[in-house]
């Protein structure tokens, strides 16, 4: 059959006319929505939530941009203006705001002058790096353990109980300090590149080795529930593999608490990194980040008090936001629980 103008205006008209009946007669069509959508429809309503998702976006573009701008010459974290420092107080910064200006909107450090905005960028760049890979690592980690024990039981879930009542006897941050200096040398050692590199995965290392026993716990505790399920059952009647059943059936229905515990996870993983430039074992100057850059700030907390409100601020800001955007994620993948 050829299809015509006229054809296409006749279905048309009767498509209309259908549709007129239709709500005449009280038919309507239900669209059916799937989990995420429902989720993502309560997302949208939490004001609070979808605001925290807008502030982790931009720290998560400045942290992506930061790297080409220095390239290009936008910023630049490492090179003193000892000309906007007054040597009669102290080579503090001049003017206003410790030294705002066009060029510098937040000032210049005191001593060196180096540019504030500049630094905090770049370390955002570096600090969020190192809490996303040490996140994604300890996710991994927990989330196969968790898999194998869950499902496996008997001794395979005795062994990994005891490996996670092991991990978590050890004091997380006491281990950090005391292994510093024996691990960064000996992986020195074996060739990675002394300096930011080796020191910025030494604390993923460390944090990820640390911390995979809670979300082996949850994950381990969903996969009970999980593995009594018709799906899994007629998945191990076909002959399915562990591998299969593992990442294939078990692993997309654990999408949601992973989520949740991950958002959380890297406000956590931040405030670490902060405290341990802080404490002298992550990435030391002039390499900027958020931890060494309020380090550094905290001498002059007395004396030029924006310059250490700033950074502390950023770091604030970053900790509050992913933990907003953990909470509306949780509320909306689990609207049953209460915040």
């Amino acid at each position: 059959m050829t299809l015509t103008a006229s054809n296409l205006e006749s279905h048309g008209d009767d498509h209309f006319v259908d549709a007129e009946e239709d709500e005449r007669s009280g038919k309507v069509d239900v669209e059916g929505r799937s989990p995420l959508r429902l989720a993502w429809a309560r997302f949208r309503k939490d004001k609070l939530s979808m605001a925290a998702l807008v502030v982790t976006t931009l720290f998560a573009l400045m942290a992506i941009s930061s790297p080409i701008l220095k390239r290009l010459g936008v910023i630049d974290p490492y090179t003193p203006h000892q000309d906007l420092l007054d040597y009669a107080t102290g080579n503090y910064p001049k003017g206003f705001g410790g030294g705002m200006s066009w060029s510098h909107p937040l000032g210049v450090e005191p001593g060196l002058g180096r540019d504030v905005l500049s630094r905090l960028m770049y370390g955002a760049t570096l600090s969020l790096t190192i809490a996303l890979s040490a996140a994604l690592i300890t996710v991994a980690i927990g989330t196969i353990l968790g898999i194998i024990a869950g499902f496996t039981g008997g001794i395979v879930d005795s062994a990994v109980g005891r490996l996670i009542d092991l991990t978590l006897s050890f004091p997380a941050t006491l281990m950090l300090l005391a292994l510093s200096g024996v691990v960064v040398d000996r992986m020195t050692d074996l060739g990675v590149p002394a300096g930011a590199t080796v020191n910025g995965l030494y604390i993923v290392i460390v944090l990820s080795a640390f911390g995979w026993p809670p979300i082996a716990r949850l994950i381990r505790g969903q996969v009970l529930s999980i593995r009594e399920r018709e799906f899994v059952d007629a998945a191990i009647l076909m002959g399915a593999s562990r591998r299969r059943i593992y990442f294939k059936e078990i692993l997309p229905n654990l999408w949601a608490p992973l989520l949740v515990y991950f958002t959380l996870l890297m406000p956590a993983y931040v405030s670490a990194e902060a405290a341990l430039s802080y404490l002298g074992v992550g990435i030391k100057n002039p390499t900027p980040t958020l931890g060494n850059v309020l380090g550094g700030a905290l001498e002059y907390a007395y004396t030029d008090f924006f310059f250490f409100f700033v950074p502390a601020a950023v770091i604030a800001a970053i900790v509050i936001s992913f933990n907003l955007l953990g909470d509306g994620a949780r509320d909306a993948l689990d609207p049953k629980a209460g915040r």
